[in-house]
């Protein structure tokens, strides 16, 4: 039977950018500092078929083999499928209980990856109920998991940076941040409040098609908040958020310009790289970037 050193959790990892995190963690575990011995990888999942199709198509994937990278191959990482929807508390507890007991000691890397991009007015709860409270859930229950050293990649976008809103509204996004995740929330209701009495315009929003945007802006300032109290509780847990890029991929209607290889980069370079103790950041391109570029926050 085979002791893993270390535990990683992939959400929303039967295709495009979520597929290619955990292939390129396979590819890069043996030579990242977090290396101290064989890796499991949890590929995660709302749908138990196109996750199970996900593992087996990794089992056989040829960049893989060439590396020798998987335990079949004689290399460090194992790849197994739980079914995961993170909108469902049952299915986070049923993770979270496994993952109690079958590795008592705890995780190593988190990378909530599972979203859901819709430009439609009449679904807004369910992109902020998927997009910003199902990461939120995961987060929460998760974290104290963690092992110190240990990593937490929250994949938002550059579509949550504060550039579609209200001077105002900017302001009390950048406040929430440092302020609690009951602030941070707060704002995601009165967003879905203002759409449903049709004043987003007034008060400041975009649009309501713009919804994903706005769950991304609320992944970003939770993360940043809890990257904080994290901080101030003396965590080690490095914690922070990422735009992936404008990949190709089913979310993007074949209209990105980046492969999910190269959209893996910036999460993979949180979960495994030398970032320098870096927590709380916003991330885009292997770098930190501004996430209220007008004013320079």
């Amino acid at each position: 039977m085979t002791v893993y050193s270390r535990i990683a959790i992939v959400t929303g990892a039967n295709k495009g950018i979520g597929l290619a995190i955990v292939r390129n963690l396979a590819l890069q575990y043996p030579k990242s500092s977090l290396n101290s011995g064989p890796l499991l990888i949890y590929l995660t999942a709302r749908s138990s078929v196109r996750g199970e199709e996900a593992v087996k198509t990794l089992l056989i994937d040829p960049q893989l083999k060439a590396a020798k990278a998987l335990k079949q191959d004689g290399g460090l990482t194992t790849i197994t499928f739980h079914g995961l929807d993170i909108t469902d508390e049952n299915d986070i507890s049923s993770l979270k209980n496994l993952i109690k007991k079958e590795h008592p000691d705890g995780i190593d890397i988190l990378v909530n990856n599972a979203g859901i991009f819709m430009m439609d007015i009449n679904i807004v709860k369910t992109v902020l109920r998927t997009n910003y409270s199902g990461t939120l859930a995961m987060t929460t229950e998760f974290l104290p998991l963690i092992r110190p050293e240990g990593r937490l990649v929250n994949v938002a976008s550059s579509d949550g940076q504060l550039i579609p809103y209200s001077e105002s509204l900017k302001q009390t996004f950048i406040d929430a941040s440092k302020t609690s995740i009951e602030a941070c929330t707060t704002l995601m209701e009165r967003f879905t409040a203002d759409v449903l009495t049709e004043r987003e315009k007034p008060e400041g929003w975009p649009s309501a098609e713009y919804a994903y945007a706005v769950s991304k802006a609320g992944v970003i300032a939770s993360t940043k908040v809890i990257a904080m109290e994290a901080e101030k509780n003396e965590g080690k847990v490095l914690i922070n958020a990422c735009c992936p890029g404008f990949v190709n991929t089913d979310m993007t209607r074949g209209h990105g310009h980046m492969t999910v290889d190269e959209g893996a980069n910036t999460p993979v370079l949180l979960a495994l790289g030398d970032i320098e103790g870096t927590t709380g950041g916003f991330w885009k391109d292997g770098a930190v970037i501004e996430w209220r570029p007008s004013t320079g926050n």
